[in-house]
């Protein structure tokens, strides 16, 4: 009772660490302790000091980062033979593997079955990463999972074992525990950066595994070419357990077709969503994107062999004969299509995955929002964005609306490749910002994020400003809408007439919420607040009565937009 109204967080500090393990198993049994003081918990696994300890440990030692969660999992109280119960789904790949495992899970629930889904990063909240039944878990249960696994690893503290799990790490365990003790009927769990040693790589015996698509992303840690990065994606394949892609370019395709080789695992291509439409009606898909198509085509094997290999009935007979299982040294062979049951059509129509290719109308204004941060998937996200906009792909925007493009890019990732495949969409506006939604996120701890500086964020966004100003005065004379000269002398200068170009810097300030000068936001709701009212405020011509505003480069701008909408 003495500590009703303390911040339950603030305690730790001043007691020892056996103190400290005796409040934290107190705090879990509390009726106010709140889901976000369970979050701010979960937070400090960000960058505690036992983090570093374990980057510095196992640098240099791959091998080592699975040894050190198998470490974990049994602190926690399973075994990893225990995940085998889970029947999983194990799904890698650079773009559309979130989407592709969103479709599994929803046809696979279709068929009645109780279902888990972990998957990465979240959008608004913590608990979006676990579902059950395509739901986020309740913050009762994510308050009542993350005490128990929390304080069975915070017990389980000795000198040979004196660290905690990092964020992610402590979530994928979480994950296992939830979907164990709430006894789904299976697991679909996507992988978090690459696959071979990536921690949800201690499944020793998924029912299927997946491959979407292959690209150039986070370089720093899985290889800069994509033949490096699909040795990493290979990595998850596991002796005879079927795995499944999708078309990928010749040489990486190749490298998963050896790695599936050595690993004794029988590897196929999926066939075109096409080839499951021949004599029936097209297929309707809940995620809009011509790109969506392969994900849903690698969606209907990974469901349909799971099913088969469960022993379920009434999947609908093979359009041919099915490839042979052999592992030999020619191509990849093709997957059969088959027959389409109602449950798989409903499940592929049923499919919401928020952040991709969505669209959200607020008054005047009407945000097209997708996380999209690769150059294919940026390519497939303008492509969406001109098909969803009609007149985008004609020309650029009449006078009667504003065209902006709100972005941000984060990582190792190569701004400029991604930034010049959006030039060709004729924004009015360009506004670059850091992917914060508050000023203080103190009160929102689902959205802290100790790993990036307000300083280093704000850095990302100049150079991103001075990217786009750098690709626009190359596109002079060469691109008939932009005016000669292009007005871009400053971060803030105002555009005349329409046609002419606003460059605005999306900064986080502390002590001002205003309109200077141009435009100076301190978050994402700013935005959101200013583009709610009239479209005028940004200066465009008399008569301008829309804002279509283009959303990308980060997932988690995604979140702050949906936030600042919401």
């Amino acid at each position: 009772e003495a500590f009703k109204g303390c911040h339950a967080l603030s305690l730790p500090r001043a007691l020892g660490r056996v103190a400290t393990r005796l409040l934290c198993r107190a705090l879990s049994r509390l009726p106010w302790v709140s889901f976000q003081d369970a979050i701010r918990m979960l937070n400090t696994l960000q960058t505690n000091a036992s983090y570093l300890e374990q980057v510095k440990r196992e640098r240099g030692d791959p091998q080592a980062q699975l040894e050190a969660m198998q470490g974990f999992l049994e602190r926690s109280g399973l075994k990893v033979e225990d995940l085998d119960r889970l029947n999983i789904i194990h799904v890698t790949g650079t773009k559309g593997k979130g989407s592709a495992c969103a479709f599994t899970e929803c046809i696979l629930r279709n068929y009645g079955l109780k279902t888990g889904f972990y998957s990465s990063p979240h959008l608004v909240q913590v608990r979006e990463r676990i579902r059950i039944n395509g739901q986020p878990i309740s913050k009762d249960l994510f308050n009542k999972y993350f005490w128990l696994v929390y304080n069975r690893l915070e017990k389980t503290k000795d000198p040979a074992h004196a660290s905690m799990p990092a964020y992610f790490r402590f979530l994928t365990i979480m994950a296992f525990h939830v979907f164990l003790q709430e006894k789904v009927d299976l697991a679909v769990v996507e992988v978090g950066i690459g696959g071979t040693y990536d921690c949800t790589n201690i499944i020793r015996a998924p029912v299927v595994c997946g491959v979407s698509s292959l690209g150039i992303d986070h370089t720093s840690i899985l290889g800069d070419t994509m033949e490096k990065i699909a040795w990493q994606k290979g990595g998850i394949f596991k002796p005879g357990v079927p795995a499944f892609t999708v078309a990928q370019p010749e040489r990486p395709l190749e490298v998963l077709r050896e790695r599936a080789q050595e690993r004794k695992c029988p590897l196929y291509l999926c066939p075109e969503l096409d080839d499951f439409e021949e004599g029936c009606r097209a297929l309707e898909l809940g995620l809009a994107g011509a790109h969506q198509r392969c994900n849903a085509a690698l969606a209907l094997q990974l469901a349909r062999t799971w099913l088969q290999r469960r022993g379920c009935q009434g999947l609908g007979e093979l359009k041919e004969g099915p490839p042979s299982t052999e592992l030999l040294g020619g191509p990849v062979p093709l997957a059969p299509a088959f027959q389409l049951t109602d449950a798989m059509i409903q499940g592929l129509r049923d499919t919401e995955w928020l952040g991709r290719t969505q669209v959200l109308s607020h008054g005047p204004v009407t945000w097209y929002l997708d996380g999209a941060h690769t150059t294919s998937s940026i390519q497939a996200c303008v492509r969406w964005f001109r098909q969803a906009h009609r007149p985008l792909a004609l020309s650029p925007c009449s006078g009667s609306e504003v065209r902006v493009l709100l972005f941000n890019a984060t990582g190792d990732r190569d701004t400029a490749a991604l930034l010049k495949l959006l030039v060709p969409c004729h924004f009015d506006y360009a506004v670059f910002c850091p992917n914060f939604t508050e000023v203080s996120v103190a009160n929102n701890a689902d959205q802290q994020n100790f790993n990036v500086t307000l300083e280093n964020a704000l850095t990302r966004c100049l150079e991103n400003q001075r990217t786009w100003t750098r690709l626009l005065e190359e596109k002079v004379g060469q691109d008939p809408w932009l005016p000669s000269p292009l007005r871009v002398g400053g971060l803030l200068q105002p555009a005349p007439a329409r046609g002419s170009l606003l460059l605005v810097a999306f900064c986080l300030c502390p002590s001002r919420d205003t309109v200077h000068g141009g435009m100076l936001l301190v978050s994402i709701p700013s935005l959101v607040r200013l583009t709610g009212g009239t479209p005028r405020v940004w200066g465009a011509a008399p008569g301008c009565d829309e804002v279509q505003c283009l959303v990308g480069g980060s997932l988690k701008l995604w979140q702050g937009s949906a936030s600042g909408h919401n």
